[in-house]
């Protein structure tokens, strides 16, 4: 069910989420936000810190990719070594 509500920003640009908003989205105090405007609209979307096993499937993905192109681990390496001299 969609809850709407009214709120006003405050002369320093602070915006209240009306409670009923916030508990039903379960947001707690420190829920970091992506703010994006465009055309009159302001969209707030949670910010959700990533699994870590997002990060295992990532580096599997990049270590298919670098074996199917001939990458070993002297070339990685050596561009390290290229980019901080």
């Amino acid at each position: 069910m969609t809850i709407l509500a009214t709120t006003r920003m405050s002369s320093k640009g602070q915006i209240v989420i009306p409670e009923s908003i916030r508990k039903q989205m379960n947001l707690i105090e420190g829920t970091q936000f992506v703010v994006v405007g465009e055309n009159g609209v302001v969209m707030l979307k949670t910010i959700e810190a990533p699994v870590i096993s997002d990060f295992d499937d990532l580096i599997q993905q990049a270590r298919s990719q670098a074996k199917a192109a001939g990458l070993k681990q002297s070339d990685i390496s050596d561009a390290i070594k290229k980019v901080r001299s």
